[in-house]
């Protein structure tokens, strides 16, 4: 992203930007939950499973996705959704991943409250009942931010590594949700690459999960444990996950315009506004070589509170 890179550094040679595009993995319009529902998936299949759970937001790719994985799959799936921020109803015209949620016949259930650990909660009860029934649920955790779902980002992080060959990388910029993919990068890579996450407002504990997520990960891929803290960036989330922000605007903005690729306001564009924040403010160098990891969640770019916002942002 060299046009992005030379307009962060005012028109002069600027750090090395590149994209992973996660965006494009296919299934349902892409993002990185393709590759921990890959994993995933295989275990529900494994133990007889007959009916995905899963929860989110009403913007959360993992959803759309779980719901295609099943599709693909043959198995059913039963989301457990968080209410709207402002405790109105959906409606008919809502759009984005919720629309697409629709589309691919996921049976939703709202919940009273939307907070993560209420979600969480809200998965384990739908999973229960759904025991009670004489179903075989396959209960997966927000984000698919299992050590299964984090081992497919240990592997991803592999993945890089030999698309870079000999070219040295210093960063790693991702969207942080539930830390998942954060985690397992950390684990592949955080040797020697500084692997910062962007939170977006999922779970408050990202701190001290991501650390955990990434220990058990490199336990079961069999590979010498991580040292050290995660990076996290709390300053890009706003009023709280969904809220759309001043500086995920501009991010979405400046990367259609100079590079072509489209950014979501929910998770990626506030993670490229943690990326522009640490160019700016010289915690990445000038001289130093950053991968933006892509996740996807281009639907939510034509949920109507988004596109107004985006629109009367041009």
């Amino acid at each position: 992203m060299d046009r992005l890179a030379a307009a962060l550094a005012g028109g002069t040679s600027g750090p090395r930007l590149l994209v992973k595009r996660d965006d494009c993995t296919g299934l349902a319009l892409g993002g990185n939950k393709a590759r921990k529902l890959e994993l995933l998936c295989a275990e529900a299949l494994t133990e007889g499973c007959d009916v995905l759970v899963t929860g989110g937001g009403p913007q959360s790719n993992h959803v759309r996705m779980t719901a295609a994985a099943a599709n693909r799959l043959g198995l059913d799936c039963e989301i457990a959704l968080a209410p709207k921020t402002d405790g109105t109803p959906y409606s008919e015209d809502e759009s984005g991943n919720l629309l697409l949620d629709h589309l691919l016949g996921a049976r939703l259930h709202m919940l009273e409250r939307g907070a993560y650990y209420d979600i969480e909660a809200g998965i384990d009860a739908l999973a229960a009942r759904l025991a009670a029934d004489g179903r075989s649920p396959f209960a997966i955790p927000v984000g698919g931010a299992s050590v299964t779902g984090v081992t497919a980002y240990v592997a991803a992080a592999d993945e890089l590594a030999s698309q870079l060959g000999a070219e040295r990388v210093d960063w790693v910029v991702v969207a942080d949700g539930s830390g998942g993919t954060h985690a397992g990068l950390f684990a592949g890579l955080g040797h020697d690459v500084r692997i910062l996450g962007v939170d977006v407002g999922t779970r408050p504990d990202l701190d001290e999960v991501v650390p955990q997520l990434a220990a058990a990960a490199c336990e079961r891929t069999n590979r010498p444990p991580r040292r050290g803290r995660a990076l996290v960036d709390h300053e890009r989330f706003g009023r709280g996950y969904g809220a759309i922000t001043e500086s995920a605007i501009e991010a979405i903005h400046m990367t259609a315009r100079l590079e072509g690729l489209v950014l979501d306001p929910v998770y990626t564009g506030k993670a490229m506004a943690g990326l522009i924040a640490a160019v700016r403010d010289g915690r990445i160098g000038r001289d130093e070589s950053v991968v933006f990891w892509h996740t996807g969640g281009a639907p939510a770019l034509f949920a109507g509170r988004y596109a107004s916002r985006l629109f009367s942002g041009s």
